[in-house]
This record gives C-alpha cells, structure tokens and sequence, in this order.
C-alpha cells in the first residue's frame, strides 16, 4: 500500500528502512522483550544510517528530505519495533531545538555530528509536578559569570538513557517569558540520570529522569535568546513531537493489521478459515478502514508541513486519528485472536502495549480535541507552522 504524497524516492527509503528493520531489528526483538532493558547498540546502529538528520540541511551533512521522509523512517522502523520507532522519533524531536533555534556555531557543531549518528539529542521539559503544564515547571537556570547552573529535575525524557546533548526547558524568571533553552552535554558535571524504570510497553525504548545539580552549562549553550524557552518547547512539540509520534502509532497499527489478517486465513473454525466468517470480515473491514484513513490524515498533515503551509489543526487531528484509531485496531485484533493473542509468543499484545505509550506525549487525545475546538471557534492562538515556514519549506523530493 503506497502512502499518499510519496514519490518513488520516499518510496526507495521506506524499502530500505524496512529491510533494515527485518534484518537487524526483529531478530533482537525477543531478547529486548525479555531484559526490557534500554537497547544502547541497537540505538547507536540505526543512528549510524544517517535516519537521525532526515530533517537536517545537506550542508550539515544531513538527508534534506523533510519530515514526509521522516514519516516513512519512524513507520517503517515502528512496524517491526515501537520501540525502535520511539527513539528515532525521540532523536530526531531533539533536532528541531537546533535547527529552528541555534545560532549557526550551534548548527555547525551539533548537527553534522547528529547527521552521522555520532550525537543521539533529546529534549527535556516534562517535570513530575506540572506535567504537560510547561508553564509549571520549577527547575531554573541563574547567570553566574559567563555560565548558568542548573537545578532540579525532568522526567518522562525520550531517550534519556542513550542521549548525548540534551535540549533541556528551565525556568531563568517568574511568568511565560521566563523560559529558556539551554544545550546540556550528557557528560556534564551535575548532570546524572535516574534509575531506568521497566514501563508496560516499547522494550528497548527509556524514557526516564535527568536530574541537575549545580550543573554548569557556559552562556554559549543557550538556544536563542533568555525567554525563548516556551517557543522551544511548544514548537518542538507541534511540529516534531505529534507528526513524529503520529507515524509510530502508523507502524503500530499497520502490524496490527498485517498481523490479524495473516491469522485469520491460518486460523480455522466451523471448518474454514476465519476470514471467511462475517463478524470476523466485519472486524477486519473496520480496521481496514481505520488504517487507510490514518494513514491519509498522518501524510496529509507531514505534505503540508514540508511546504511550510498552515497546519498545526491538521497536525494535531493527525495525531488524534492516529492514536485513537490504533487503539481501537488494537482491541479488534485482540478480539478476534481470543485468547492466542494474550500470549507473548504473538505479538499482538505487544502491539497493544505499544500503542498505549504513545497516548499522552505532545498532548492526549483530549487536548488535541481542546484545541481543535479553538480551531472550531476561531480562537486558536497562533500557528507554529507559519511562524518557523522558512525553515521547514523544502523540495518536498528526496
């Protein structure tokens, strides 16, 4: 099934990532499953093929193809391992602070170095208190000399484990223009990390706390300006964070597809196969039909973005669609497996843990649904799609 808005070059990557994926990636599947620990070599391996920097300038070494190719990396990586799928799009959420907000030392140190999957980047905002209330964190940055020291604490950080140079939101004053963003090397003194934390699905993948204590980060590592923190955060999140998080729900739900059908035409009852039973044609009809339509609203959206048109609403939709879509696919094929499928020697109900985790990061489903309201009512503050345009326009070809 080629995805719409593709040309025959995003269609050449996306056989390329997925005989990668069927090479390298699914044969590690049952030990990552098994030790649910974070996968440092596979995760330095796939950032190797230069997937990372899809979204970079080719004069930082990077692919220069846009976020449609991105599309195809993370879907064709989640559709053998949502967790493989997670720190790709983990890494490449970690790109958009320096290619929208770093001055050209930045970009000329950092993104030739991500480009040849030698710099694994995260972005840390989340804190356990305020949760996705950005406004809310409390972690801070205070000027001494011609350095900021940094205190306090960031969870739920994509990558935390196996990031290199960590894009970290903390307050530096009181109010919504008291944000900043600073560059914070893995190996600073200060800087350590939590215990990793064994979660309900994406094995391989960590996801866990960045602790600072009187790290010192020189002023040459601010992104941007003091106060431009919360455009950071929420552009990241807008523009990298739901389209990204989109196509790993996609590769989630494709597998739930291709999985179910291929059971049902091996699988027989009342002396045919189950496919040929109307409720169980029904079910697979219906999650047919939930793919093809996510899939529209997930590619629609990344076209759009690459021409660096309006489309925060279709970002956020795409998101929503895709989310909630899986999920239901995921119940169908749970149903339609019986109780086959709550055994770990199939892998539907990995596919169903899988797709949980990717509810709540860049906004739950309810807040998609909030702020497409404001879309509704004509009161939707901004477009992060508009405001950053020169940056994301390209040729749209890879």
């Amino acid at each position: 099934m080629v995805a719409p808005f593709t040309t025959k070059p995003h269609e050449h990557l996306r056989q390329q990532v997925r005989d990668f994926a069927e090479a390298e990636v699914r044969p590690r599947i049952p030990a990552m499953e098994a030790s649910r620990s974070v996968q440092h070599e596979l995760a330095r391996l796939i950032a190797r093929q230069g997937w990372i920097g899809v979204t970079i300038d080719r004069r930082y070494g990077g692919m220069g193809q846009g976020h449609l190719a991105k599309t195809v990396i993370i879907e064709e990586l989640s559709r053998v391992s949502g967790a493989m799928g997670a720190m790709v799009q983990a890494s490449q959420l970690g790109v958009a602070k320096i290619v929208h907000f770093g001055n050209e030392e930045q970009k000329g140190k950092w993104l030739p170095a991500v480009s040849a999957g030698m710099c694994l980047p995260t972005i840390a905002v989340t804190e356990g208190e305020s949760g996705g209330h950005v406004l809310g964190m409390e972690a801070g940055a205070v000027r001494d000399g011609g350095d900021y020291v940094l205190n306090g604490r960031k969870v739920f950080i994509g990558n935390s484990h196996v990031g290199d140079l960590h894009g970290v939101v903390v307050r530096t004053a009181s109010g919504s223009k008291g944000l900043s963003a600073f560059l914070v090397e893995s190996n600073r003194p200060g800087l350590s990390l939590g215990p990793h934390r064994v979660a309900m699905g994406l094995h391989g993948f960590g996801f866990g706390e960045i602790v600072f204590d009187d790290c010192r980060v020189p002023a040459s590592n601010l992104l941007g300006a003091e106060g431009d923190g919360l455009a950071v955060a929420y552009s990241s999140s807008v523009l990298y964070g739901r389209p990204n998080l989109t196509a790993v729900s996609l590769g989630i739900h494709r597998a739930l597809v291709e999985e179910t059908t291929a059971f049902t035409t091996t699988q027989y009852r009342y002396g045919k196969p189950l496919c040929e039973l109307p409720a169980v044609k029904h079910k697979l009809g219906q999650m047919q039909s939930r793919l093809m339509t996510a899939r529209l609203a997930a590619y629609h959206a990344v076209h759009l973005l690459d021409q660096g048109l309006p489309c925060d609403a279709e970002l956020m939709n795409a998101k929503l669609i895709n989310v909630e879509y899986a999920l239901d696919t995921a119940r169908s094929a749970m149903e339609i497996h019986g109780a086959c499928g709550l055994f770990i020697d199939r892998p539907i109900e990995r596919y169903l843990r899988d797709a949980y985790h990717i509810f709540a990061p860049a906004g739950t489903s309810d807040i998609q649904l909030l702020r497409l309201s404001e879309v509704a009512l004509g009161t939707a503050k901004g477009h992060w799609s508009q405001r950053l345009a020169p940056h994301l326009r390209t040729a749209a070809v890879c």
